[in-house]
């Protein structure tokens, strides 16, 4: 199992949610390249980035952000937040992001999904974030009416390998993923699953690993100190339990 430390940006700073609220924005660093330095530096080869602005506007304020981050870090970056154009798309691999995770998009243009993923095969992926079992779309702040896994379904339908999947309840609360989900989820659909949201301790992460998922996001828990990454990557080396 991949592990993806995160990075959300906001005004070219690491920041974290909670639970996806804009209001409650804890700031940790001003300096995120420096950030993905010390993962990379405690085993890390992947790296989630979010740019919070371009969830909510479809721009991209902080690309040179990102171009800063993978220039300096070397990690295998995958980029979501407001992916909402192939013009963008462009951008992200141009700047060498591994995979554009697409997400609002995959919901507002019926067929923009399986466009993409024609033009960029597994470059492209899909974020689900849910929120009482339905689908949230522009960064969080408007709930769709498709179900997760019914969008899911259409996702691999489309041609999508891999899904990123957020249960925005459990972000940045500590308190523990949705196993109960990722397990449905792996079992069900043909799909890479990249599980995010409340991994939080070792236990969580070796849950994970042994559900068979494709990777997890490490968001809150790194930057307060409750989960070593160091620990954590050397976890999911070892063989299943």
């Amino acid at each position: 199992m991949k592990l993806f430390p995160a990075i959300d940006l906001y005004e070219g700073k690491a920041v974290r949610l909670l639970r996806g609220d804009y209001a409650q924005m804890t700031v940790y660093s001003a300096d995120p390249p420096a950030v993905a330095e010390s993962f990379r530096a405690a085993g890390a080869e992947y790296l989630h980035v979010v740019d919070l602005e371009g969830a909510k506007t479809g721009l991209t304020p902080n690309l040179d952000v990102v171009r800063a981050i993978i220039a300096r870090s070397g990690l295998s970056t995958e980029v979501g937040g407001g992916v909402r154009s192939e013009e963008t798309i462009r951008k992200y691999l141009d700047a060498g992001v591994l995979r554009v995770i697409l997400g609002t998009a995959a919901i507002t243009r019926p067929g923009f999904v399986a466009e993409m993923v024609k033009k960029f095969g597994e470059r492209i992926a899909v974020g689900v974030d849910v929120r009482g079992g339905l689908v949230a779309i522009r960064g969080w702040t408007e709930l769709s009416d498709r179900t997760c896994l019914d969008f899911c379904r259409e996702m691999a339908d489309a041609g999508v390998k891999t899904i990123v999947c957020t249960d925005i309840s459990k972000d940045g609360v500590l308190g523990g993923t949705n196993l109960a989900l990722y397990r449905t989820l792996s079992e069900t659909l043909p799909l890479d699953i990249v599980a995010s949201g409340g991994v939080s301790s070792l236990a969580d992460v070796r849950a994970l690993r042994d559900l068979g998922l494709s990777g997890a996001i490490l968001g809150k828990a790194l930057y307060t100190g409750a989960l070593d990454l160091k620990a954590a990557v050397a976890l999911t080396k070892e063989a299943r339990t």
